[in-house]
């Protein structure tokens, strides 16, 4: 069965880092992979997403808010998905989730995605 499992969230000052890991068991997915967050009483927004598992250097999305910031990456002899956090803000708090499928034609476009892991809080304070 197909999983999603991620790890690495927790709590920061701001400025500071953390990075982010996500392993996909179960199948070797390829498709595209990418970090989505949410907070709550807003709609989940995409993060950061690759092609995922191509032997040339995947081209990575990113969302104007993260970008300069924050870099996917991935691991394919691992199958794990990374998320480097970089400058956090407060604003950056949320729960983050890994996601996986078929590429959507927009690769940061949340209802794109149907395979999800459980999510990652990650918290900035000021």
């Amino acid at each position: 069965q197909a999983q999603l499992v991620e790890s690495g969230g927790g709590s920061v000052q701001a400025g500071g880092s953390l990075r982010l890991s996500c392993a996909a068991s179960g199948y070797m997915y390829r498709g595209c992979l990418g970090w989505f967050r949410q907070v709550p009483g807003k709609a989940r927004e995409g993060v950061a997403t690759l092609k995922a598992w191509t032997g040339a250097p995947p081209t990575a999305h990113y969302s104007d808010r993260v970008k300069g910031r924050f870099t996917i990456s991935t691991d394919n002899a691992k199958n794990t998905l990374y998320l480097q956090m970089n400058s956090l803000k407060p604003e950056d708090t949320a729960m983050y989730y890994c996601a996986a499928d078929s590429c959507p034609m927009d690769p940061l476009w949340e209802p794109g995605y149907g395979h999800w892991g459980q999510g990652t809080q990650v918290t900035v304070a000021s």
